[in-house]
């Protein structure tokens, strides 16, 4: 495995995560930068962090993870996606919950990472530079996630409200496709 294949593993390792930057910039407004930086670190640590974990992990869990991987993800995402609804359909006029927050991009990043953990265990039989492989990984996400958050931002101040339903549908769908993909 070469270069190119690793670029093409980090593109779709790094799609979903691309989804949630979007769904996060939508719902933020102003310090548009430092929210999508701190959302593109997030997502591409966890990228770059998590087949460092399966690496480690290799043939003793194997089995295990490869069967409920995309049972976590579906879950993770399925909970914030309802919230998100439930957020935005609330008459409550106070400050609500940002999908930004630490605790909730800490979930979201790891929901969106966890194919990079069977990445890593993949990349743990294979003869190729470990180290070049997760920074490629890591450094692809970030851009695409920073990039994806500045053009989700210009979609929320466009379409309001209203776009945090289809926000929270996004993840509710991502969590369903990754659960559809393994049965």
């Amino acid at each position: 495995m070469g270069f190119f294949q690793v670029f093409l593993i980090a593109i779709s390792l790094s799609l979903d995560a691309f989804s949630v930057s979007i769904v996060g910039g939508m719902k933020v407004r102003g310090f548009k930068h430092l929210h999508a930086l701190r959302t593109a670190t997030f997502f591409g640590g966890f990228q770059a962090l998590m087949p460092v974990i399966g690496w480690l992990i290799g043939e003793v869990l194997r089995g295990f993870i490869t069967g409920i991987d995309h049972w976590i993800a579906f879950g993770l995402l399925g909970i914030i996606g309802v919230k998100m609804i439930q957020d935005s359909l609330s008459s409550d006029t106070g400050e609500k919950k940002n999908i930004l927050e630490i605790k909730t991009l800490f979930l979201l990043a790891i929901a969106t990472s966890i194919d990079a953990l069977v990445v890593g265990i993949t990349l743990s039989l294979i003869k190729i530079p470990f180290i070049l492989s997760i920074s490629i990984i890591g450094l692809v996400t970030f851009v695409v996630c920073f990039l994806g958050f500045l053009f989700g931002e210009k979609l929320g101040s466009r379409f309001g409200k209203r776009i945090e339903i289809l926000g929270g549908l996004v993840l509710i769908g991502i969590g369903t496709k990754i659960l559809l993909e393994h049965l």
